[in-house]
């Protein structure tokens, strides 16, 4: 069926919703736009499904939500009765739509029987992954597109664990979600009905109790926290988003009174308007919390973004000027400190693991070496981090400490199965407070880690390349460097390469090959003879190819040197690669 007769289906449909038809309506006289509203679905994919709000099957309104969760429904109704009667926690963000895409959610699943704990009013993404667990759920939903434009939403789907789905079960859903043919005549319960039948209730105070309760359990030295907590001075902005009070009932809970929010961004607010974008990995999203920094004089600067996974933290400079760490460099703060602290009490156990990503800094393998650990990697995408705890768990063969991805996400209590900006809030605070105590500032803690396992610098690159033309262009880049390797960039050899599409991780020098044990995806990475790094990966949500890059040097200066020459030479083969096509 092409973009015309999707549309004229739609403009057809005798029951077509209000706001959807004088949507499709406004859109009657511009065809380029309609084309773009119907020329494909809205895909869902293993991490559910993310777009424009709008009417037409390639956006996001309340006919797509609820193929997405017919697809789920029937994907339930394989696992039995129990599953049903276990039911779907669902959460959502301050997004455009967010509470009525969550509640058509219920309604559609309603409809098959099965029971739905729906949030009364905003969560964060993990408060969510926590309700799957504390219920004892089946499933979760969370209404979310994360820190993406105002325009969009998205719909999280996960697992019994509260964990992200990973690939295998996502694919059994996919399937599900695909088989729903006309999403326009799907049948939606009454909620009144549901709500008098006990299918439908909605959660609040009980479950952020709970929550609240084993965020407790993040902290690592509670003596400390008694004797310095409250003089350490935090700025926490929420970026418009769902972190605003449980971020603050935490750090409260730990004794941190001395909190500013910035009451500019302290509300929800969907069309986050005092940012470009709503995310802390954009060191612009900081502007109004360093005014608010300098302002106080504080010691820490804390942002998250709209569903609170994700977290960015700034703190002065030995010029006492404020910058935003990177995600790596908090990562390997918030690592060395849980596990001095732990060898410090006598509990660090001997199977202890750090789960990181293959794009994540190799200071944390550094850190937890020095303690006697081993680091494990995964893919990128906390699923899989999520994945290892459980399958540890079962096991008994490791026991988690810490989990982070170079992109802001942490986590550091397993009662959570996703990235916990609420955590990671609580866990940066202390780690501030401990400096703090020592007469320091958090930069100046970054550079005695620096000091004491190496000058490590990343950086990263994202290309975007929109439409049919720029998804040929990634996959040309990418079959090149896979066709023709470089064998030796910014003066240095190729000594590995690993290409997790095909598992295969090769040593240049010997020509021998081993397999690689992860999930095949579309990562090809470069391992030089310095140990140096370089990563090229098309992103799974957006238009784009993401360039990752890692060095270890002696210092900080020599450290940003190599990681600009090493920048430069992959990109310039890159834009080579690129002439050529185009």
């Amino acid at each position: 069926m092409n973009w015309q007769e999707k549309y004229e289906r739609w403009q057809q449909f005798a029951e077509l919703n209000r706001e959807v038809k004088e949507q499709l309506n406004a859109l009657s006289h511009d065809e380029k736009q309609l084309e773009d509203c119907f020329y494909k679905t809205l895909e869902f994919g293993t991490g559910g499904m993310r777009g424009e709000i709008g009417p037409g099957t390639n956006r996001l309104n309340v006919y797509t939500i609820r193929k997405a969760s017919e697809g789920l429904a029937r994907y339930i109704e394989e696992h039995g009765e129990e599953a049903k009667v276990r039911g779907v926690a669902i959460a959502y963000d301050s997004r455009h739509k967010s509470p009525e895409f969550a509640l058509e959610a219920a309604l559609t699943l309603g409809k098959h029987g099965i029971q739905t704990y729906v949030f009364e009013s905003l969560r964060p993404t993990p408060e969510l992954s926590f309700a799957v667990r504390y219920l004892h759920c089946f499933a979760g939903i969370v209404i979310t597109a994360s820190h993406n434009p105002p325009e969009y939403n998205g719909y999280k789907v996960y697992g019994p664990d509260g964990g992200q789905l990973t690939p295998e079960f996502a694919d059994r859903l996919i399937t599900r979600v695909n088989d729903v043919e006309n999403e326009l005549t799907i049948e939606v319960a009454d909620k009144e009905e549901l709500v008098k039948n006990g299918l439908l209730t909605f959660i609040g105070e009980k479950v952020d109790r709970a929550y609240i309760e084993q965020l407790k359990t993040i902290v690592q030295n509670q003596e400390l926290l008694e004797k310095h907590a409250a003089d350490v001075k935090i700025v926490f902005t929420p970026l418009h988003g769902t972190a605003n009070h449980p971020v603050r009932n935490g750090l409260k809970a730990a004794g941190f009174t001395n909190v500013t929010i910035v009451a500019e961004q302290e509300k929800p607010d969907p069309n986050f308007s005092t940012v470009k974008s709503p995310n802390p990995e954009e060191h612009a999203a900081f502007e109004w919390a360093i005014r608010y920094g300098k302002e106080i004089d504080a010691d820490i600067l804390i942002g998250t973004d709209p569903d609170a996974d994700r977290v960015g933290v700034a703190t002065k400079n030995l010029e006492g000027e404020y910058v935003v760490l990177t995600g790596n460099q908090t990562g390997a703060l918030m690592l060395d400190y849980i596990l001095s602290q732990k060898k410090k009490k006598g509990t660090l156990p001997a199977n202890g693991v750090v789960l990181k990503t293959i794009v994540t800094s190799e200071i944390g393998r550094k850190i937890a070496e020095h303690y006697g650990l081993v680091t494990v990697d995964t893919l990128t995408g906390f699923k899989f981090i999520g994945e290892k705890i459980g399958q540890y768990e079962q096991t008994g063969e490791h026991t988690f400490l810490f989990g982070y991805e170079e992109s802001y996400g942490y986590l550091i209590g397993d009662f959570v199965r996703d990235k916990d900006a609420v955590q990671s809030c609580l866990l940066a605070a202390e780690v501030a407070a401990y400096y703090k105590s020592r007469g320091m500032t958090l930069y100046e803690g970054l550079h005695e880690v620096f000091e004491k396992y190496g000058f490590y610098k990343e950086d990263l690159v994202s290309l975007t390349l929109k439409g049919m033309q720029g998804a040929e262009e990634i996959n040309h880049i990418m079959s090149s460097f896979r066709e023709n390797p470089p064998l030796a960039i910014a003066g240095k050899k190729v000594a590995t390469i690993e290409d997790y599409k095909v598992s295969k991780r090769t040593n240049v020098a010997q020509g021998t090959t081993e397999p690689i044990d992860l999930p095949t995806s579309n990562v090809l990475k470069y391992i030089l003879d310095d140990e140096s790094w370089f990563c090229l990966r098309p992103s799974g949500t957006e238009p784009k190819i993401k360039f990752y890059f890692g060095v270890k040097e002696e210092s900080m200066e020599k450290s940003e040197q190599a990681v600009d020459l090493l920048k430069k030479d992959v990109l310039k083969i890159v834009e080579s690669v690129r002439a050529k096509t185009y």
